[in-house]
């Protein structure tokens, strides 16, 4: 009998022990909009992994995607109250400071190796700077990548091609400006909305990068898709700053680690899912073309001065971003 209170005991510390480890591991929101097997949902799955990893028992990444936790201006804010503590914005990062807002030039990034040297050379001075200054931390650069546009109506070839169409937008500021300079009738919608946005025909069309066209299946909704790729945009590995701060040091030095590995992961998947992502939607169905993109810069001109004339330091940025090209 005293043998078996003994045992009793010991399995009851036993339980009581785990019960308590448990409950002291930290459990670290991760959300973003993108859909399963977008370049968004790879991403944030290889981080966690890295993360989970390097963090043992003292906390744990969780992944929610398909905007499970809101949309990306919605998770902004949840970041701030300490209700999740990662998201991934793409375009809405112009609207929480005026420096993203040079990604959003058309054409101003030409490949995966000038955003590289972008992000080494301007971003801690220039973009995590800003960031901080609004309360958020940034600790990787991801991508979402180039964008093309796709429609109901007609392939789009040049800028005029988009006259009156109704195109859905992220809800940046600069995007839909670049749009009503083409001639289109820009709709900025969250990300979720899309689809059944363009199958009940309350918008012509959308822009996005293959990786995202796929695999939320616009395809089955889009008769043209057009090959612009009139804006690449960058991803962004974002927290509070606050709260961030709040973890310990170490679980603290582990995400910022597994958020800089996951780069090169990161760009290598964008780069093979745009070719094997273009043979699939060509082989689904849907009419592609090749837009004129000389066409598309020339119009683009009066964004650029804009930009230049109304962000301040805006024409240096704009010009410190080209250089980098060379």
């Amino acid at each position: 009998m005293i043998r078996l209170r003994h045992a009793l005991a010991a399995s009851l510390a036993l339980a009581i022990s785990a019960t308590a480890a448990n409950a002291e591991k930290l459990i670290l929101k991760f959300g973003h909009v993108g859909k399963p097997n977008s370049l968004f949902a790879m991403s944030a799955d290889e981080f966690a992994k890295r993360a989970n990893e390097k963090l043992g028992d003292k906390a744990e990444v969780q992944v929610f995607g398909s905007s499970q936790l809101g949309s990306d201006k919605e998770m902004m804010q949840k970041l701030k109250l300490g209700q999740l503590t990662f998201s991934l914005p793409s375009s809405v990062m112009s609207s929480v400071s005026p420096e993203f807002g040079v990604f959003e030039m058309p054409y101003i990034i030409k490949d995966r190796t000038h955003m590289g040297k972008v992000r080494d050379t301007l971003g801690a001075k220039v973009f995590e700077a800003a960031a901080l200054k609004k309360g958020y931390r940034i600790l990787g650069y991801w991508e979402n990548g180039f964008r093309h546009i796709t429609n109901n109506q007609r392939p789009i070839v040049k800028p005029e091609d988009l006259q009156g169409i109704k195109l859905r937008t992220p809800k940046g500021a600069w995007r839909v400006k670049m749009f009503k300079l083409y001639g289109a009738n820009p709709t900025p919608m969250a990300f979720s909305d899309v689809f059944t946005a363009l199958k009940t025909g309350v918008i012509d069309g959308q822009e996005n990068p293959y990786a995202q066209i796929w695999s939320a299946k616009f395809q089955e909704v889009q008769k043209f898709l057009s090959i612009t790729e009139h804006v690449y945009t960058p991803a962004y590995v974002v927290t509070s700053e606050a709260e961030f701060s709040k973890l310990p040091a170490d679980v603290q030095e582990a995400l910022v680690a597994a958020a800089k590995e996951s780069q090169d992961y990161v760009y290598k998947t964008a780069a093979k899912l745009e070719t094997d992502l273009l043979t699939q939607l060509k082989a689904g169905g849907i009419a592609v073309n090749d837009a004129d993109k000389d066409a598309f810069i020339a119009a683009s001109k009066p964004i650029y001065d804009e930009f230049a004339s109304t962000v301040e330091n805006g024409a240096q940025l704009i010009a410190d971003v080209q250089a980098l090209a060379k």
